[in-house]
Formats: structure tokens, sequence, C-alpha cells
């Protein structure tokens, strides 16, 4: 479909298909091609926006995809930015996001977006064309083993040899891709089959036997559960991204206020809880703060919401929440007790489990004394604040975690997105950044992969059109997949970006100047490009911001802005996130952490550990 035929359909006009699973599509009965049903199938499914990149396999679906009236497509201008685009769509919208591609170079493309979606448990169906069935495995043009490839970073896949097959197979892809733990599902179509012709039926219903997720919690293991919680003196709820997923963010708040237990979380949750709730204390682990931290190590109880005790949030093993048992909740029974030993395992969906948990305590009037436990984590809030202004501002400079927190309280928390790319800038981002609404704060946080956050905030101000998106990036991985600036342009999405600019590869360099003797080995980046100029090269309004008076002005002609913006932020080279617990440590040593009784870091530590002077 030309862009100039996509751009008269606007968001508004074509959100929510007329038809999808469980109402009989308009074509049903019709006789059409495997490259029609393709696009009927995505009809079918409601189906209203497809991002992606043609190529010449894929050039009969594109060509069938010409006459929808539903399906708003957004032309990419790189495989990879097209998924990344689809992953952040469906991150923010709740939707599963689809993505379609032509075979050879533009399926592999699509690797690296896949693994960040299967990573982070984004719901996801990619569609590459093949080519011809008769020439697969003799390595003619454009051919790849997409479905070989992405075996291990995908929920299923398949490689379809039947037109006949389509409309089922899609039918499950969705199916797949939105139950149970969520993921992306691949397709692979021949193009041979496009041309086959068929009569479209598409299934009301999906049965495959081997796959069942439960839903509902063992009832013995959620009352084992409640009576612990019950017991415990110092609890914690420790949530993941599965809370955003299965949409319990409601359940988990209401648990935590009436039972009073505090809450850490992961990058993957933030706005799980809201951020102003006094009970959230945010996220604990590498670059986390000390109180939350503290908090999850000295717990006595450590309740796992659709988390994965990911390395970054526990550190050392050995040394993680000695003192701790474990109710873990998931919907996926591969996750419980792969890290760590669940005294109370329990698979299911979050949302009901923890709704259950909390009947059962109320029923039965079980509650938990905190009293003493939330004081002490009161008084460790008091001493190890995130920012301290007596020690992290330097006269004329821009201070990262102060643009953070001024760029935090320009937005407003009920109608803004933000998303991030990967480094420095994502863990200021990740511990200034307040969000009070799941599915706001859009990160890569398993993969880490550079490159994701830009793309993905375009697919989320394309899918979120009522909504400000916000991009914080740095000018390393800005560049990723800075070809997204002309989609943003031409579909007219809006989305901001604000260049953390340390003309470095932040988090490289703060780890060799910590732990490789100040030997900056390939991570200082030139002055190149100049960012306001590409900005306005592609339709985008930019400014550079230097000084530190300057940044709330900017700030506030960005959100004023109607279109996509750019700002330039300059911050010096050598400043590191802190706190931050070192690779190998445990969670109760945390370097670089502001001790608020004495006004100072704990330079000692570092320079104790490293041999070298923070330069922050």
């Amino acid at each position: 479909m030309p862009e100039g035929k996509n751009q008269q359909m606007s968001t508004v006009a074509i959100e929510g298909a007329p038809y999808g699973p469980g109402s009989k599509s308009p074509k049903q009965g019709c006789t059409m091609t495997g490259a029609q049903a393709i696009i009927a199938s995505l009809e079918a499914e409601g189906v209203d926006l497809v991002f992606g990149y043609p190529g010449g396999q894929a050039i009969m679906i594109y060509d069938a995809l010409y006459d929808s009236e539903i399906i708003r497509h957004v032309l990419a201008r790189h495989e990879q930015g097209a998924v990344h685009e689809a992953d952040g769509y469906a991150r923010a919208t709740g939707k599963v996001g689809v993505v379609l591609v032509t075979s050879g170079p533009g399926a592999t493309n699509t690797v690296t977006g896949i693994s960040a979606a299967y990573m982070d448990s984004v719901p996801l169906v990619v569609v590459t064309a093949q080519v011809p069935r008769a020439m697969v495995g003799t390595d003619s043009f454009q051919e790849s083993d997409i479905v070989g490839m992405t075996m291990s970073v995908v929920k299923h896949s398949y490689l379809l040899q039947s037109a006949d097959d389509i409309a089922h197979t899609f039918r499950e892809a969705f199916h797949i891709a939105k139950t149970g733990r969520r993921g992306p599902v691949l397709i692979d179509v021949p193009s041979d089959l496009l041309a086959e012709s068929i009569v479209f039926e598409y299934p009301d219903s999906v049965n495959i036997p081997s796959y069942r997720p439960t839903y509902r919690g063992n009832a013995k293991q959620v009352r084992a559960a409640a009576e612990l919680i019950g017991e415990s003196r110092r609890p914690v709820l420790y949530v993941g991204g599965g809370v955003v997923s299965s949409g319990a963010s409601e359940e988990v708040t209401r648990l935590s206020r009436d039972m009073r237990i505090p809450v850490v979380t992961t990058l993957m949750a933030k706005g799980a809880v809201p951020s102003s709730d006094k009970f959230n204390l945010g996220m604990a682990g590498m670059h986390g703060s000390k109180y939350a931290s503290l908090t999850l190590n000295k717990s006595d109880l450590i309740i796992a919401c659709g988390a994965r005790f990911s390395d970054r949030v526990t550190g050392d093993l050995d040394t993680f929440a000695p003192g701790a048992k474990v109710i873990h909740i998931d919907i996926d029974p591969v996750e419980i007790g792969k890290v760590r030993e669940a005294q109370v395992p329990i698979v299911g969906d979050v949302k009901r489990v923890v709704a259950s948990i909390y009947e059962y305590m109320c029923d039965h009037g079980l509650k938990p004394d905190t009293g003493q436990w939330l004081d002490d984590i009161a008084d460790w809030r008091e001493r190890y604040p995130m920012y301290d202004r007596r020690i992290g501002e330097v006269p004329g400079e821009i201070v990262p975690e102060l643009a953070m927190k001024r760029l935090s309280e320009a937005l407003d928390p009920m109608s803004t997105i933000v998303a991030t790319e990967v480094g420095q800038h994502q863990m200021w981002a990740a511990q200034f950044i307040e969000r009070e609404l799941p599915r706001t704060f859009l990160s890569s946080g398993g993969l880490g992969a550079m490159g994701f956050g830009f793309p993905a905030a375009v697919g989320a101000a394309i899918g979120m059109p009522e909504k400000a998106v916000v991009c914080i990036a740095g000018d390393g991985s800005f560049q990723m997949n800075v070809q997204e600036m002309a989609t943003a342009t031409i579909n007219n999405a809006p989305v901001k970006v604000v260049v953390v600019d340390n003309r470095a590869l932040g988090m490289i360099h703060q780890w060799q100047k910590l732990f490789y003797n100040q030997r900056y080995s390939q991570s200082e980046l030139d002055d190149v490009p100049d960012f306001v100029a590409l900005a306005h090269a592609y339709g985008w309004e930019a400014e550079r911001v230097e000084r530190p008076e300057d940044v709330l002005a900017a700030y506030g002609r960005m959100i004023d802005s109607t279109g996509p913006y750019l700002i330039d932020l300059r911050v010096p080279r050598d400043r590191s996130v802190f706190p931050m617990v070192a690779p190998g440590m445990g969670l109760d040593d945390v370097i670089g952490a502001i001790d608020g009784a004495t006004g100072t870091r704990n330079l000692e530590q570092i320079a104790a550990q490293e041999g070298v002077r923070d330069n922050a």
C-alpha cells in the first residue's frame, strides 16, 4: 500500500476492526489467493496496524494489502526498526504487534527485534515471506532459514506448506502470542503459496492440545501463600513485568496498601505500582536505590509476582536475601525455581492469583505486622536518597540526574509514555522518571538492545495518539536506528527525543573507569553527527542545550510542539550512574550510594574496590 494512501487513513477512522475472533468475517467462504487470505486473516483478528518493509518474495502480500480498507501499514526504514515499532505498539496498547517483511535479509534483520520481544514477553506475530517451496534449501537468491535462526527466541514458529493452512495458522499464532506468557510467534510463508487459490474459512476457535496455559492458581498453594504472608514480619512484594502483562497492577497495589507491604520493582515493572505510592520503593538491584536493595536483601519473605530473579536484580545469588522465604507467582512454570528455590510455587496468572491471595487473607483475618519493618525502611530512604544537591551539582554542567528529575516534573504522568534506549540514560530515567500507570515506561530489559527505544517510541506514538511519547536516548544508542526519524515524520507521529549526549558509550565508559583502570578502549565517540542538523534534515524541530539554566525552557518548547522534536542535551562524558552493585557482588555491597547523614558518597568504598576516584 503506497504511503500516500496510508496517510489518508487516520488512526481514529480505523480504530477497532469491525470483527475479530469469535465473529464471522464477511470474507468467510470467499475464494481468494493465499496472499489475500493472509490479509483477511489479519482483519479477522482485528488487526488495524501493521509495521513492515516490502520485498520481492512479499510483493504479493503487499499487493493484497493495497485493497484493505481496515489495515494501516507503517513503512519502517529498516526491518529491525519495524519489529521494535511493533514491540513498542504492543507494550503501550496491550495488543499484538504485527510485522510483515520479505525473505532473506528482510527476515534476518528482524532477529534482534524478535529477541528483544521474547526476552520481555511481548506479543508479536512476525510474518516473513520465503522463497518458493521448490527452492527452499537450494541457497537461492534471498533465501534464509529464518525459522531455524529464530527457534530459540520465539514462542512458536510455522513454516507453511499449504495455502489451505493459512487461516488456521494465523488463528493459532495470535492465540499463542497473546495467551499464557506472551511472546513473539513467527510465520514463514513460501511465496508460491501466495498465488494459490483457496476458499477462506477463518476458525471460530483454537484447539491446541499441547498448549494449555494455567491461569488459576492451585487453591492449596494460594492458601499456603496467604498464611505465610500473614506470619511474616519483613515481607516485600517483588514486582516484575508479568504484572504489567497480566493487567494485575490494581490487585498488586491493593495487596500492598491494605496489608502494608513494601514493593520493589524491576525495570520492566515501572508503572505497575504508582511511583507516588508510599509503599513503592522503586527499582532494586544493580542501579536501583540502596534502600530498595536493602529491603529486598533483608526481608524474611519475598512475594515474587511475574518476576524472574534476574541477575541485575539479585546480584550474587549466594548472598541474595539469605533469610527470606519465597512465594513465586508466574504463569510460566519454567521460571519458578529456575534461579531461586520457592517455598510456595504458584503457577498461574498473576492477576487472578494475587486476587485470590488477597481474598483469602481478608476472609481469614490475616495481616502481617510490618510496623517495625516499615520504620526501618523509612530510615533507609531518609539516609540513602537517590539524589542530593550537595553532591550532584557542578557549576555550569548539566547534571543528568537532575535533568531527568526536571523532565519527570514536566511530564503529565497520566497522559504520557516514556521510552528509553539502553545505557546510562536508561538507568537515570528508571531512577528519576516517575510513572503512575502501567504501559507508560517502555524499555528493553532482558536483551538490553541498543536501538530499541526510539523505534519503540514511534510505534507507541502511532498506536496511542492520545498520549505524548518521549524517548530518552543516548548519543550512541540513538544512532542504531536513527533512520526511523523518517518513519515518525511520514506518519505524523509527534514523538519527542531527549538525547543525553555525552559523546561516549556511557555505560561501557563507566565500567572502564571503575573496573578497567580508565582504559577507554573504543567507548569515546566523536562529536558526530550534528543531531540538530540531522533532525532538521528529517523535518523535525530540534535544539541543542548546553547550560543547566536552559533545560527547563527547552523541555517546555519540546512538550508544546505539535510535531516530532529533538533536544541534544549535552552532559559531561565522565558522569557515572550510582548507586551501583558491581558485577558479582551482593546487594549489601552498594558502591556510590549517597549517605544523607554525612552528605557524601561512599567514595572510599569505590576507591578501595577500584582504585579510581569518582568524577561525579
